[in-house]
């Protein structure tokens, strides 16, 4: 958090960089994908670079690198992204047999989308740096736009504030449904079936845990994911122990891996290098 001469904290985009917070990445693409047009739009998507089952640190590294020059980034930055993924994202349209109509390209189901990350930001932050005031969650909220406009979100589209943020989002969960096939798939997310076996034998059961923990209920529930007072309290006790050691730790080391990302995406962009 800055500091500004009146004395009064700011939370600015930077102080979001937690990566810590990506315990809660499973977490947040469930929110994302559980709008259904986004969810089939993800599962039936033909872009191999965009499959985590196939290309899972390709589609990993794109993902991220998109939070860190949005949220870190240049104006010029954040264009150069934008027209690397744009062209993956005119290839991801619904075709005759698909279930629901989506196009990766509509700015309201990426408005959606964008919704998800903010919440899943100010969540862990609120989780693993403290409680906000009023005043800091707007700062927050209000310097944290780029998470949509990066892409096609207009500025007019990106709610003004935080209460009218909350209006939108509380709207926008009547249209949440995460059907069998969706589930399945996100179920594999969950327990990092993209890794080798090995990996996703060890890891999985706790990503599990940690992503129901992140889950609001209502994406718990669409997921029929139980969650006992028990767990949340193990939960609790778990972030407790994160949070007292991002808190101490320097700042380079506190926003690896975004940090490193931003890096490498100038790096490419020195060498004419692809981005996506």
């Amino acid at each position: 958090m800055s500091t500004e001469t009146t004395g009064k904290p700011e939370v600015t985009r930077e102080d979001a960089m937690i990566g810590a917070g990506l315990l809660a990445g499973s977490a947040n693409i469930i929110m994302q994908l559980a709008r259904p047009a986004v969810g089939y739009g993800v599962v039936e998507s033909k872009v191999e670079d965009g499959n985590i089952f196939r290309r899972p640190v390709k589609r990993s590294r794109t993902t991220l690198t998109y939070l860190a020059v949005a949220m870190l980034g240049t104006e010029d930055e954040r264009a150069a992204y934008r027209r690397a993924v744009t062209k993956q994202h005119v290839q991801v349209r619904s075709t005759e047999s698909s279930p629901v109509s989506y196009n990766a390209m509509d700015p309201g189901l990426q408005l959606w989308v964008a919704a998800c990350l903010y919440r899943g930001f100010e969540d862990t932050f609120r989780i693993l740096a403290g409680p906000l005031s009023a005043e800091e969650i707007e700062q927050f909220y209000r310097s944290a736009s780029p998470l949509g406009t990066t892409l096609q979100v207009r500025e007019s589209m990106w709610p003004p504030d935080r209460a009218a943020f909350e209006r939108y989002w509380n709207t926008a969960l009547d249209e949440v449904a995460i059907d069998d096939t969706v589930r399945e798939y996100l179920h594999r997310i969950a327990v990092y079936g993209f890794l080798p076996k090995p990996a996703s034998a060890l890891l999985g059961p706790f990503n599990r845990f940690v992503t129901t923990g992140f889950l609001p209920p209502r994406f718990r529930d669409e997921m029929r994911l139980e969650w006992t007072p028990r767990q949340q309290r193990r939960f609790d006790r778990l972030m407790r122990a994160i949070s007292a050691v991002v808190t101490r730790v320097p700042k380079p080391v506190r926003e690896f891996p975004y940090n490193a990302l931003l890096w490498d995406l100038r790096r490419r962009l020195r060498k004419g290098q692809p981005l996506v």
